[in-house]
C-alpha cells in the first residue's frame, strides 16, 4: 500500500502532460501492475497475494505485441487468469528507465532487454515466488497456446513437467495429421554434422496436428524471399515424437525426440540455426510472419549475428534499406 501511494503521490506531482506519455512500447491494458521495476520487491509483493510476475518486453511499431495485448487479452478467459495467477509487468525494450534485476543490479530498460537477450518482441518471462524465471516465450503464443502457458505456471508444474512436454499433452490443434514435406528438406538418416565448407543448418522441429506447421508450409515456405534464403542453407525436418536415431550437429547419435529435449524444444514450429561448426546461433521458437521469418534466415546466412547481437536491430536496419529503394515493408501479411 505504501508504494502504491508514493507512485501515486510521485505521478501527481508530474505535469499534466507526463501523465498522458505512457512508459511502455505499445499500449497495453489497465490491470497491468504499475511498478517502480525494483523486481525484487515485485516479486515479493506477488508472492504475498500468492501471484507470480510475468515481464512483458515489447517495442512501439510490433505487430506480434499488438496481436497479444488485442488478441489474447481482449479474451475473458485469459484475462481472469492473468490477473488472477500474476503480477504483469511491463518493460520498453529501447526504454531508459531502471530496472533492478533479482540479484540487485540495476540496470536501463533497453540493457536489461540485452542483458536478458531478448531478440524477439514480445518475449515473456514468468518469475517464480522467489525470482527464479521458471518459464520464458521468445515470441508470440496464440490465445490457445499462451493460456496453456498460464495454466501450466499456476499449477507449479516446472517441478513436475518440462513445459514442451506439457504443451504437447495438453493441445491438440484443428490441423494436419500428417507432417508435410518438402524437396528442401535433407533426406534421412539425418546427419547434421557440420563439416569443412558446409552451409549453415537450420533445423525444423514439428508435430502432428500444428496449425502452426501448416501454416509455415502453407504461407511461409512458399514466399519468395523465403525460398532465396533456404537455398542458402542444409534443412533438416525433425519431428518431436520422431524415436529415429540422428547425428547431432555436435557428432553425438540421439533420437530426435532427445535432440528435441536438449534442445529444450517448447513450441512447434521451431526453427533451430547452427554455424558451420554445428554451434548454435539462433532460434525461432513462436510464432512468425513471413517477413520476420525471411529476416531470421537472413540474420544468420548473412553473418549478421556475428555483429549486430540484437534481431530487431537487424529488421529496423533492413526494413529502411527496403523503404529507401521503395519496396513494400508488410509486416504482418
Amino acid at each position: 500500500m505504501l508504494r502504491a501511494l508514493l507512485f501515486a503521490l510521485c505521478f501527481a506531482a508530474l505535469p499534466a502532460r507526463a501523465q498522458v506519455v505512457a512508459p511502455h512500447a505499445i499500449e497495453i491494458p489497465e490491470w497491468f501492475s504499475q511498478s517502480f521495476l525494483d523486481l525484487r520487491e515485485d516479486v515479493a509483493d506477488a508472492a504475498r497475494e500468492h501471484k507470480r510476475v510475468m515481464l512483458y518486453f515489447g517495442q512501439d511499431g510490433c505487430p506480434y505485441c499488438a496481436a497479444l495485448m488485442k488478441t489474447n487479452f481482449s479474451q475473458p478467459r485469459i484475462v481472469e487468469k492473468t490477473k488472477k495467477h500474476l503480477s504483469a509487468i511491463a518493460i520498453n525494450i529501447w526504454g531508459d528507465r531502471d530496472v533492478t534485476w533479482t540479484d540487485g543490479q540495476v540496470r536501463r530498460e533497453k540493457d536489461f532487454a540485452a542483458f536478458l537477450k531478448v531478440q524477439f518482441t514480445p518475449t515473456l518471462l514468468f518469475l517464480d515466488e522467489r525470482g527464479k524465471v521458471i518459464a520464458r516465450l521468445n515470441g508470440y503464443y496464440p490465445p490457445h497456446r499462451f493460456e496453456a502457458v498460464l495454466d501450466w505456471v499456476d499449477g507449479r508444474m516446472e517441478n513436475k513437467v518440462p513445459l514442451g512436454e506439457y504443451l504437447q499433452t495438453a493441445l491438440k490443434d484443428a490441423a494436419s495429421a500428417t507432417l508435410h514435406d518438402e524437396p528442401f528438406f535433407m533426406r534421412p538418416p539425418l546427419y547434421l554434422r557440420r563439416g569443412k565448407g558446409a552451409k549453415p543448418l537450420a533445423v525444423v522441429f514439428e508435430t502432428p496436428y500444428c496449425a502452426g506447421c501448416d501454416e509455415l508450409h502453407r504461407e511461409g515456405f512458399q514466399r519468395s524471399e523465403v525460398k532465396a534464403q533456404l537455398a542458402k542453407f542444409d534443412v533438416a525436418r525433425v519431428s518431436l515424437l520422431q524415436n529415429e536415431k540422428i547425428i547431432t550437429p555436435d557428432g553425438k547419435s540421439v533420437p530426435a525426440s532427445e535432440f528435441a529435449r536438449l534442445l529444450k524444444i517448447t513450441y512447434t514450429p521451431s526453427i533451430v540455426f547452427f554455424d558451420p561448426r554445428g554451434r548454435e546461433v539462433f532460434r525461432i521458437e513462436a510464432y512468425l510472419r513471413p517477413f520476420h521469418l525471411a529476416g531470421s534466415f537472413d540474420y544468420v546466412s548473412s553473418g549478421a549475428y556475428l555483429k549486430q547481437p540484437s534481431f530487431q536491430r537487424f529488421l529496423q536496419a533492413k526494413a529502411e534499406r527496403m523503404r529507401a529503394r521503395g519496396e513494400a515493408v508488410e509486416l504482418w501479411q
